[in-house]
């Protein structure tokens, strides 16, 4: 069986689903592996490098010659109907949100697995990349904020003066949210941080982050992530937060729900209320933002309450893909361990007995697998129907 790696070419995504390291890997148990060529160029490994772990490199990947397709961004219903009945796909789905795509896949009878869909649970933590994009992502936004912040991270004691630490703020306490948190503190920052989930204290203390307890505990939800609030706690949450803002010189939002929009943390008031030269960012812009007002992929200033200058938000947008070297070693593993669960002897054939296997299953013979977005569509279909 061919197991085929493309080029991504959504705007902006310069990772890549198998790096020759996970090649090596599927070529031992027993697949053919065809590589587009210029798939890995952006990530840094150049077409040679596939060859010599015994891939082969084609000008331009058919959907239709292979048995396994391997994908970083969701796919098309356009590239979707390039493919066999019967081809499996391994990548990030967006389920959510790529409702049309999902039902092409169910009618084009694609085995689909969304990587989104990996049960947080010990044995598949290897195929989790949500987890391994998510620590890119929150290194990430904390250089994206060192570099806007007109003033130094760290303490400096100098015979001119001692200069204060920055005063950084990350809310939501997840994996990206702790490498945020441990990455600012390395750079010498006073690192503060909140989560609605009270286990996540002694994580955020762990990193060197002091925890803000709000008394607002949230019930944890399935695989570690929050609940979302009510309206009025929300809200209650919102105003308990501003003074934290206020006194913040670099404020990171990390919350996320899954299969949700971002919730609200930040009124556009509360970003108002920063000092001049202050810098918000973002991580959730994509799902709709953390902050009121913010737009993936966009910087811009906004005024300040007193008038007297301007706070930074940024907007990150495909925050991996700003480190795709690293991003793609570690995704190409999550890809690569997931699809193993399903070979044998060169074969893929997935054990829907396994839960792993099971649960990352988006859709198979037609069906759509993962019973909220199987909803999701039907409640699309029936809306396009009217």
């Amino acid at each position: 069986m061919r197991a085929g790696v493309p080029r991504e070419r959504r705007e902006g995504e310069r990772r890549v689903a198998a790096t020759p390291e996970t090649v090596r890997q599927l070529v031992g148990l027993g697949l053919e592996v065809e590589v587009e060529t210029g798939a890995g160029v952006a990530s840094g490994h150049a077409d040679s490098a596939y060859t010599d772990a015994g891939a082969v490199v084609s000008p331009e990947l058919d959907p239709l010659g292979v048995d396994v397709y391997l994908h970083v961004r969701p796919l098309t219903p356009e590239l979707v109907a390039q493919l066999r009945p019967g081809t499996v796909t391994v990548g990030l789905a967006s389920p959510a949100t790529e409702l049309q795509t999902v039902a092409a896949l169910a009618a084009e009878h694609v085995t689909a697995f969304a990587l989104e869909l990996v049960p947080r649970i010990s044995r598949a933590q290897s195929m989790d990349a949500l987890t391994s994009q998510a620590l890119v992502t929150g290194y990430r936004c904390v250089l994206e904020a060192a570099l806007r912040l007109p003033r130094f991270f760290p303490l400096f004691m100098t015979a001119a003066g001692t200069i204060p630490p920055a005063r950084v703020l990350v809310l939501g306490a997840g994996v990206a949210g702790l490498q945020a948190i441990g990455t600012a503190k390395r750079l010498g920052a006073r690192v503060s941080a909140y989560d609605v989930r009270p286990a996540s204290a002694d994580e955020v203390a762990s990193m060197g982050g002091r925890f803000i307890a709000l008394n607002l505990d949230a019930v944890e939800g399935a695989g570690g992530y929050a609940r979302e609030l009510s309206d009025d706690r929300a809200t209650r949450q919102r105003e308990l937060l501003a003074p934290h803002v206020a006194e913040a010189d670099v404020l990171i939002t990390t919350a996320a729900i899954p299969g949700r929009p971002a919730p609200l943390l930040v009124t556009a008031d509360m970003v108002a209320g920063m000092r001049p030269g202050s810098v918000v960012v973002d991580l959730a812009a994509e799902s709709g933002g953390n902050v009121e007002g913010v737009v993936a992929g966009e910087e811009r200033a906004v005024r300040t309450r007193a008038g007297d200058g301007t706070v930074t938000l940024l907007g990150m947008k495909d925050a991996a893909s700003a480190m795709p070297s690293d991003a793609s070693r570690l995704y190409a593993k999550n890809v690569a361990n997931l699809l193993e669960l399903m070979v044998a002897d060169g074969v893929v054939a997935p054990d829907f007995g396994d839960e792993v296997v099971a649960g990352a299953c988006l859709t198979h013979d037609g069906v759509v697998r993962h019973p909220p977005t199987a909803e999701a569509v039907s409640a699309q279909t029936r809306e396009g129907e009217r």
